[in-house]
């Protein structure tokens, strides 16, 4: 039940692909006579020596040899500005896009050979009458790499600890792992070396892990990241951009879209179907030879180019496991005996999909030139109908192949009914093959917030919705079929929300860093922009600045520095471009707009730049793992007291390793030592001393508590194997398991207090059916005792905290409550249960942890929603020991997660607001936050 939440870093990477590109658009935008150019502006980069903009130049480039000749020499050339030694070695080509004169060089940056996550750089020229002149530059190229390239972890370890750390952020399904002993839910592709461009730069293996989630049968497809050297996990996202929010991805099988379709049919034939609103529109279509037939596919937007197909796909009864990032066997494209396709096409969502591509298609060749999303008339299928377990599924993605659009529920109507939801998914697409902006982060919400936009902006086109109507910003209102527009939509652009004020800062563990929490920040300033000038222009500017500009790890500054100097690229008028400007201070996205960012707690820890790995308290003192400023170095375990006195002390060596997930009592720290040949679990008194190796083992342990001489924690021999509770105490060789554990018996949710453990214990039943029971018990260390606090029942039981009176749980008794859980308490003889906070009912909370004192206990929940907001991130709530309720914790906006008790109702947690991983603490609740 409970997930465990990995903090972070401030930028997030993706691979770059190595192949180069030449995408040609349609000379639609060519430029007229050039006026006298603007000023040059030059905008340093953050971290290296390479500006991040230089604008507004007129400098002759190599006419002779390719674009991206030019473009090398033209930075080799200009060394003293760019300070990039030799770009023939450490740029290679990805992309030439050209549009009418102007050429578009996107180059990706090389260390010693080995490719730099997120290191692209973009050079703009114009090419006239044989001559070729360079207009400006943008992009991240880091010249402070120094990172040695050679790997200590081989790529086999470097997979297994890939899905182990993504198992352990999905919180392993109800924290006890697989079902049985067979095939394990995940696997992991190696993917090569690359260098994560933090500081001097981390060596990397990037691992590609897809498989089914077990918390609840979702397809996973994870981007994970593991040190070369040490073997662990500093970087992770979900590779799926879902409209919505977190949603499935790819299986192990590979995706094989058709270019074209095996089935013979005459292209040219044109038909009709019925959207969901009532309209009739025109379908193009394709009739088979054989059948006669008339298919979903559309020969007539790329016959003069391509020779490629918009088609739409029957995936009505497939899974979303078998749709995403793989293609589903046996599905055919939507036929019908008449050009008049009937209600059963429009009720499944076909006729909107197939509609609506052509419409998407269509804007992006006339309004932009753009053949297709990829520039290049790629094939464009979308997959109609897809379920989840044969049930509703509200959500939409782009895979990186193909969109593909839920069937909804009783409510929500197929995801392709919304014209905005089709543009959205398509936009993905032209991202991906354009500035390829990182899903993670502040570049994953950018991603989003363009995609957002231009879905929006061909929706309001296509209906002639005025940009001055109080609805102009929603986007999905068409979806609900009871609901008003309003009470459906999943996001508005037309919010108001600002950087200053509304930032929500989270960890990858959610939202992949909030793509959708903070899209509506940059996607709001876009859509003043199109409010306040004319709106074709600022589509123009739009995607002048996606296309030519932006590059993968740009934030919301780069994104605005990308759009204005787009909008002077178009020679848009002085007033046009202060309502471009206008509309970004209006938004709060100004530099350094981050340091505004408020909160109501104290700091312990500042920027710890860590990954995975969770904070301790006991006794008055806290305990968390840091690295350096740049997130750069291995982590290091840092101890303080949780007063605030004194300063902090370094605990664990610097020697390589990753020192993790602290624990402490108030005398000695406990930590995981994870390095390239296994963990060591370490011990050392606070007080001082030498470090103490407790004991080994090749996956890690989970859940770290000690208490004296006692230590506890959870582990598993391989990832197909349930967990078990252990526990070593001083001049032991060997630690005890606690319960009983067998193939598909396991235990799990520990915590140790006052010389006891206590637990859940899952147990498989064979008979009267198949299935588990849970069971929550307490063992006395010292006689051995074990009591049962809660009796074995089928329904999960979460999370524990023991104390010196009682046992804290959390209790999941309603399987279709969207993951509500109870608060349960119970005196150490199993007397006196009591829920603190029932199931169900408006205080209900959706509980994935908790921590106890004596005083208190604070509880980790975090509410489902249709749309992104603060309280969808994980916040803490707090109840007395008798039971009352206390309120929230913190007011501070974004995530909040590793709660840890101190005593009495203080905490100490990792909080997210200011956009970094602070280690943070408050002494008493703050309230409701209303």
């Amino acid at each position: 039940m409970a997930a465990k939440r990995g903090t972070g870093i401030a930028g997030a990477a993706a691979l770059i692909g190595a192949a180069a590109l030449v995408v040609t658009t349609l000379p639609g935008q060519a430029l007229a006579a050039s006026p006298p150019p603007e000023p040059t502006e030059v905008i340093p980069g953050t971290g290296t020596s390479t500006p991040a903009l230089v604008d507004g130049i007129r400098e002759a480039a190599k006419a002779t040899g390719s674009a991206a000749d030019a473009a090398r020499g033209h930075l080799a050339d200009k060394q003293s500005r760019y300070r990039i030694a030799n770009p023939g070695r450490d740029l290679k080509p990805v992309q030439t896009a050209t549009t009418g004169s102007s050429e578009t060089v996107r180059l990706q940056q090389k260390h010693r050979g080995i490719d730099v996550l997120g290191g692209q750089y973009v050079v703009r020229m114009e090419k006239k009458d044989g001559k070729r002149v360079v207009t400006g530059t943008s992009g991240k190229y880091f010249t402070a790499l120094t990172a040695d390239t050679k790997a200590d972890v081989s790529e086999e370890t470097a997979v297994e600890r890939a899905v182990d750390a993504t198992l352990e952020q999905l919180g392993r399904g109800d924290g006890f792992g697989p079902d049985t002993g067979e095939t394990p839910p995940l696997t992991g592709t190696a993917r090569g070396l690359v260098v994560v461009p933090k500081g001097p730069g981390v060596l990397a293996h990037h691992v590609t892990v897809r498989g089914t989630d077990p918390a609840g049968g979702q397809p996973v497809l994870r981007e994970v990241y593991i040190d070369a050297k040490a073997g662990y996990p500093v970087l992770q996202y979900s590779g799926i951009k879902t409209f919505r929010g977190p949603a499935a991805s790819g299986t192990g099988k590979a995706a094989v879209p058709p270019a074209k379709s095996a089935v013979a049919a005459e292209p040219g034939a044109k038909g009709s179907g019925v959207t969901f609103d009532g309209t009739t529109v025109e379908l193009q279509l394709a009739q088979d030879e054989a059948t006669k037939q008339y298919l979903m596919r559309d020969h007539s937007r790329m016959r003069d180019s391509s020779k490629n197909v918009l088609s739409t796909w029957d995936a009505r009864g497939k899974d979303v496991s078998e749709t995403s990032g793989t293609w589903p066997e046996g599905i055919k494209e939507f036929a019908s005996q008449s050009p008049q396709f009937p209600k059963e096409a429009t009720d499944s969502g076909a006729v909107n999909a197939h509609w609506g591509a052509a419409k998407v298609y269509d804007y992006y060749r006339q309004v932009h030139g753009r053949n297709s999303l990829d520039g290049r008339g790629m094939t464009v299928n979308s997959l109609v109908g897809v379920t989840y377990f044969g049930g509703s599924y509200v959500n939409a993605f782009w895979d990186g192949t193909k969109m593909v659009y839920g069937v909804g529920d009783q409510e929500y109507r197929p995801l392709s009914a919304g014209l905005d939801v089709v543009g959205h998914e398509m936009t993905h697409g032209v991202v991906e093959n354009s500035a390829n902006l990182v899903y993670a982060g502040q570049s994953g919400a950018l991603n989003e917030a363009v995609a957002d936009y231009f879905g929006n902006a061909i929706k309001t086109d296509a209906y002639g919705i005025p940009m001055g109507s109080p609805d102009s910003g929603l986007l999905g209102e068409r979806l609900c079929r009871t609901k008003t527009p309003r009470e459906c939509a999943i996001r508005d652009l037309n919010d108001g929300r600002t950087t200053s004020k509304n930032f929500l800062g989270v960890t990858f563990a959610v939202d992949n860093g909030g793509v959708h929490l903070n899209s509506t920040i940059f996607s709001g300033a876009l859509w003043d922009i199109r409010e306040d000038i004319d709106r074709t222009l600022a589509d123009r500017i739009v995607y002048k600045a996606l296309t030519e500009y932006m590059t993968p790890l740009d934030g919301f500054t780069e994104g605005r520095n990308a759009v204005i100097a787009a909008a002077k690229a178009l020679k848009v008028s002085a007033k046009d471009r202060n309502a471009v400007t206008r509309a970004f201070n209006a938004h709060g996205i100004v530099p350094n707009w981050e340091k505004a960012l408020g909160v109501d707690t104290d700091q312990l820890l500042g920027r710890l730049n860590t990954a995975n790995s969770m904070p301790g308290a006991g006794g008055g003192w806290w305990v968390a793992s840091k690295s350096n400023d740049s997130g750069s170095e291995p982590y290091s375990v840092w101890a303080g007291k949780a007063d605030g006195g004194g300063s902090p002390k370094l605990i664990s060596p610097n020697d390589g390793r990753y020192h993790v997930n602290p624990a402490t009592d108030g005398k000695s720290v406990v930590w995981e030592a994870r390095g390239p040949r296994g963990v060591d679990l370490l011990s050392r008194p606070l007080a001082g001393g030498p470090v103490k190796k407790l004991w080994s083992n090749r996956r890690g342990m989970r859940g770290l508590t000690v208490e004296g001489q006692v230590v506890s924690w959870a582990e598993s021999p391989r990832a197909s194997v349930g967990l078990q509770v252990k526990y070593l105490r001083s001049g032991d060789k060997e630690p005890t398991g606690v319960g009983h554990r067998s193939t598909r018996n396991a235990t799990s949710h520990h915590s140790l207090s006052g010389g006891r453990i206590a637990y859940v214990q899952r147990t498989y039943q064979a008979r009267p059916t198949r299935g588990y029971t849970y069971a929550v018990e307490v063992l006395d260390i010292a006689s051995g005792k074990t009591t049962v606090i809660q009796p074995a029942g089928k329904h999960p039981m979460g999370v524990t905290a023991v104390t010196g009176k009682h046992v804290f749980w959390l209790a999941d008794e309603v399987s279709d409550d969207q993951g509500r859980s109870a608060v349960r308490r119970a005196n150490l003889d199993g007397t006196g249960v009591v829920d603190l906070s029932k199931e169900q009912g408006p205080d209900a909370l959706y509980a994935s942890a908790l921590t106890a004192s004596g005083d208190a206990v604070t509880v980790t929940s975090q509410t489902p929603d249709t749309q992104y907001r603060n309280e969808t991130s994980p916040k803490l709530w707090q109840f007395a020991a008798d039971g009352t309720r206390l309120g929230r914790v913190s007011c501070n906006r974004g995530e909040q997660s590793g709660a840890a008790a101190v005593g009495g109702r203080q905490v100490v947690w990792i909080d997210g607001t200011t956009g970094y991983s602070d280690l943070v603490t408050r002494t008493r609740p703050a309230g409701n936050c209303g």
